[in-house]
């Protein structure tokens, strides 16, 4: 069963969120949410697999809220999805900084709503290649910064075709995307990210694109 948070101001918006996910059987509301302040609250105490996050909230927004669950996260959860109505609203992109795990706007589909909670819950991050590409460009506005010491010692470890995944996860391009490029099967390419992930002490795919950009690995144009 899949624990899940609501966490949005608008009441109709947490009823018709709670209705309809407890229309699925592996899918159980835990707790609502009406301010940021209250969501870190009760992602403490209910401990839930995913937060479903609006952006803008009252008291603490939903960039701060989920900056405090994530740094309080002792294993890797909960995941936060954030719930926007603007595709390219500039909150979303500090969400991703703060440790959101990917983002659906509010006007999705009901079974997409369902099946990125699943994503997540399963430890997958949720954001499309489209997305990727908009968020570098957004995050292109700012200077990269140099490989630290630390940073470039753990980039170090990468094997070569660990090394071309990351690249390949900065450009954007999804597993089949990246397993067509390198002419190997989509298992291995997800065996790859998995190692890539974890050498670098990276949350999920959507933190490696960050991570790509930051240390000036990819452009937006898509060289690197």
């Amino acid at each position: 069963m899949i624990r899940v948070l609501l966490a949005d101001d608008e009441d109709l918006m947490r009823a018709g969120l709670r209705m309809m996910l407890q229309t699925q059987p592996d899918l159980t509301v835990v707790g609502e949410a009406a301010d940021g302040r209250e969501a870190v609250r009760l992602a403490t105490v209910l401990a839930p697999d995913v937060v479903l996050m609006d952006i803008r909230m009252p008291v603490l927004d939903g960039v701060a809220a989920t900056e405090a669950i994530v740094a309080a996260a002792t294993t890797g959860r909960p995941r936060v999805l954030i719930l926007t109505t603007f595709e390219l609203d500039a909150y979303v992109f500090a969400a991703v900084r703060a440790g959101a795990a990917g983002f659906l706007l509010k006007r999705s589909p009901p079974e997409t709503l369902i099946e990125g909670i699943r994503v997540l819950a399963a430890g997958e991050a949720l954001l499309g290649p489209s997305v990727t590409r908009r968020l570098l460009a957004e995050f292109a506005r700012s200077t990269p910064a140099a490989p630290s010491p630390q940073v470039a010692g753990r980039l170090a470890r990468l094997t070569e075709r660990e090394r071309e995944v990351l690249l390949l996860l900065g450009r954007g391009l999804s597993n089949a995307e990246i397993a067509a490029r390198l002419h190997v099967g989509e298992a291995t390419v997800k065996t790859h990210v998995g190692r890539v992930l974890d050498k670098l002490a990276l949350r999920d795919r959507v933190h490696a694109v960050v991570f790509a950009f930051d240390h000036g690995l990819v452009r937006p144009s898509g060289g690197g």
